[in-house]
């Protein structure tokens, strides 16, 4: 299978109809580490410890076999983007039973990951601040990630998911559109203006982070 370039939706979608399951998996290979750095970036501080990602992909790959004549039929997003729809969901069911609580609204949510307006504010403080390991720093470390958090959630929830879908999931501007149905000078605006406010945020803490 050639992929020296960026197939196009129609195209994705005749590779896995002609190549079947043996195209799903090369594809799904593909993506693999980024899938997995976006469930560990995405996954819920109290869950780390007692999920490993890799588990997390493994779960998300059997429900993306079982639904890939979802995307074949018609899905309006790229083939990541679809996969990282359904890895989310994934991860979300997985929090859900955890937590024991009832499969409700949160099943099928939006591909704006809306249930993770919080969760988005405590990855990306966690993330920025992981480099403060020390004993010695850990109460300064606390803090600052208490501080940023709530810096964090004064910011217009699409602006929070933009910085953490560019910087932390490492998606391009065109997934970005596609993830949140804009045109891509839309999401390339919006990450800009994202992008100087979490800047300005940053640049009032103590130890001056700066974005990855």
């Amino acid at each position: 299978m050639d992929h020296s370039h960026e197939h196009s939706i129609s195209e994705e979608r005749a590779i896995l109809v002609e190549g079947g399951q043996k195209a799903l998996a090369d594809l799904l290979a593909i993506h693999q580490e980024k899938l997995e750095r976006i469930i560990s970036f995405r996954i819920a501080p109290f869950l780390r410890s007692r999920v490993d990602p890799a588990d997390v992909l493994q779960e998300a790959f059997f429900e993306i076999s079982r639904r890939i004549n979802e995307f074949i039929d018609g899905s309006p997003v790229s083939f990541f983007v679809w996969i990282r729809q359904k890895t989310i969901q994934t991860l979300i069911d997985i929090h859900r039973n955890h937590t024991r609580e009832k499969r409700d609204a949160l099943r099928e949510m939006p591909l704006a990951s809306a249930p993770y307006g919080h969760t988005t504010s405590i990855s990306i403080a966690r993330f920025l601040m992981d480099d403060i390991t020390s004993p010695s720093q850990a109460a300064v470390r606390e803090e600052e990630i208490q501080q940023l958090q709530s810096a964090l959630e004064s910011m217009n929830e699409t602006d929070r998911e933009v910085i953490a879908m560019r910087h932390f999931e490492h998606l391009n501007n065109q997934q970005v559109a596609e993830v949140l149905g804009i045109s891509p000078t839309a999401a390339s605006n919006r990450y800009v203006r994202a992008a100087a406010k979490l800047s300005g945020i940053l640049n009032h803490l103590p130890s001056r982070r700066t974005l990855p």
